[in-house]
């Protein structure tokens, strides 16, 4: 949010017929996330003059917890492959 230096945005957000959509993940939310809503976790962090990278994974709420969506890496020296 606003009041930090290097984090300038929500940290994620719902997903549903519109790509962006309530509920935001922000400060202050205290909706409870339930069975069925999917969203992204998305923290980024931008350096003014130096540099910014977000990361986003989308995740599927369940009954017993939550299921990452976004296929994950197998090596971080090779991201994509």
């Amino acid at each position: 949010g606003p009041d930090y230096r290097y984090f300038s945005h929500r940290l994620g957000h719902g997903i549903g017929l519109d790509m962006h959509e309530w509920d935001y993940l922000v400060r202050g939310n205290t909706h409870l996330l339930e069975p069925g809503m999917t969203f992204s976790d998305e923290p980024g962090i931008y350096i003014p003059d130096r540099f910014g990278v977000r990361l986003e994974d989308i995740l599927y709420v369940t009954e017993d917890g939550a299921a990452l969506m976004t296929p994950q890496s197998k090596s971080i020296d090779q991201p994509f492959g």
